[in-house]
């Protein structure tokens, strides 16, 4: 593995790779940045619709990077379950270095959910280290809203819809100001669309797959730009790290 582009290139360790994705002091305010994947032919989804059939270990290593001192994990209910997340923890070394920041031992999956139609199982995300916290609508379905708390934490919005930033806002008042959004495109396409997404950090994996599974989200009136930090390389992949122009 190694960073083809940036400050600082050359070889870089798996165990370092956090040390290139900082997360900076917001004093009070959110840091969210995206984790994505497109192939060659812009495709966000392989033959199965789902991005883990686009991705390989280097990418999978930048994923745990950045994931492993995020406060947050933030995914969307479908994306969830398509992609079938297991629990979320940390290893005894990381959940020592967390602690000593002031942080949790662990991230927490955040999930935004209308249907609630979410797998509990104990070998899924509810049998991560914190308790899940699970975002959905004013009125949903009774039955399923009374399973979900069973196993995890339930945050209600007002209406009949959960915005992102509102969401975002919710996990700040908490102090989880470091979150992580993996999806699904709505869920990133909201983000961005609400100037809440900093940075999108994204893959471009050796591949030509067709675009028929990729879901298409709306444009955005006001398109975001980005700046590129680093690309790192390995096997490859290309990992990307870009930050909005604000913040650069």
């Amino acid at each position: 593995m190694e960073i083809i582009y940036g400050p600082q290139r050359g070889p870089v360790a798996s165990t370092d790779l956090p040390d290139h994705y900082p997360w900076p002091e917001r004093a009070g305010q959110a840091y969210v940045r995206a984790m994505m994947v497109a192939t060659l032919d812009g495709a966000a989804a392989g033959g199965d619709g789902l991005s883990g059939s686009i991705t390989g270990d280097a990418d999978g290593e930048v994923f745990t990077a950045v994931r492993r001192f995020a406060d947050a994990v933030l995914v969307g209910g479908g994306t969830l379950k398509a992609e079938e997340y297991g629990p979320l923890h940390s290893t005894d070394d990381d959940a020592k270095r967390r602690v000593a920041a002031g942080q949790a031992d662990a991230p927490v999956i955040v999930v935004v959910s209308g249907s609630l139609t979410l797998p509990l199982g104990d070998d899924g995300f509810t049998g991560s280290t914190l308790t899940p916290l699970v975002f959905t609508t004013a009125d949903p379905d009774p039955e399923r809203l009374a399973q979900v708390r069973e196993r995890c934490e339930v945050v209600q919005a007002e209406g009949d819809t959960v915005e992102v930033s509102w969401v975002i806002d919710r996990l700040v008042e908490r102090g989880l100001w470091r979150i992580v959004c993996e999806g699904g495109p709505t869920l990133l396409r909201d983000a961005a669309a609400s100037g809440r997404l900093d940075e999108a950090d994204l893959t471009f994996s050796p591949m030509l797959v067709g675009t028929e599974k990729t879901p298409p989200t709306d444009m955005l009136a006001d398109p975001r730009g980005f700046e590129l930090v680093h690309v790192i390389a390995a096997d490859d992949f290309l990992m990307s790290r870009y930050v909005r122009r604000d913040n650069a």
